[in-house]
């Protein structure tokens, strides 16, 4: 059974629009709702990954917002392992 899509985003207003299961796919939409749109690994802020606007332009490198977001989940998951300790 597969698992739920982790890569959440939602649009500048704060409202959550889709869950995806690839960056890239959250990198796209996140990209249409423009400034100030986020991508989260879950549905906290603590967890935002990107900021449209903020952190860059998603149309001008994906894969630039695919790396910011992988780096992103090694943090969370780092911080979760030490706190676990």
């Amino acid at each position: 059974m597969a698992g739920s899509p982790n890569w959440k985003v939602y649009d500048a207003d704060g409202k959550y629009q889709a869950a995806c299961k690839q960056s890239m796919a959250a990198a796209f939409l996140m990209n249409l709702y423009g400034d100030g749109a986020t991508i989260r690994w879950g549905h906290k802020k603590r967890d935002i990954a990107w900021t449209e606007g903020a952190d860059g332009i998603g149309g001008d490198s994906y894969d630039t917002v695919i790396d910011a977001c992988e780096r992103k989940i090694k943090e969370i998951r780092e911080a979760y392992r030490n706190y676990q300790r």
